[in-house]
């Protein structure tokens, strides 16, 4: 465990190379996101080698490339919730998108949002 909640292997890359960087400011904030809900938070996706992220569409300066990034999904609670907590308490920093499946949340230094 790197955390109360979190193991380094959910956020190691799917193709299975080893790359599992993990930035403790994100890591605070899946952190926040389970405090706040009481539930499991389930990562998609988070750590990607350049080969994984050119195969799943990511955008080539993806902050899944850097270990700042995940795609997460609370068991049991809308994305469009989650998405919501997250940019009333994090305004003005960090990259949150709204998909209909997941939401994306990023520790870079600039606030940025968008639905996928």
């Amino acid at each position: 465990m790197i955390s109360k909640y979190f193991k380094r292997k959910e956020f190691s890359c799917r193709c299975g190379c080893g790359q599992d960087t993990v930035d403790a400011e994100l890591l605070a904030i899946l952190e926040d996101v389970r405090e706040h809900f009481g539930k499991p938070v389930i990562i998609n996706s988070a750590n990607r080698c350049p080969t994984h992220n050119k195969r799943v569409g990511g955008a080539s300066k993806s902050v899944h490339l850097t270990g700042k990034a995940a795609d997460i999904v609370v068991k049991g609670v809308a994305p469009d919730i989650v998405h919501a907590y997250l940019t009333a308490k994090y305004s003005g920093k960090y990259g949150i998108g709204k998909y209909k499946t997941f939401t994306h949340v990023d520790s870079r230094s600039k606030e940025s949002r968008w639905n996928g």
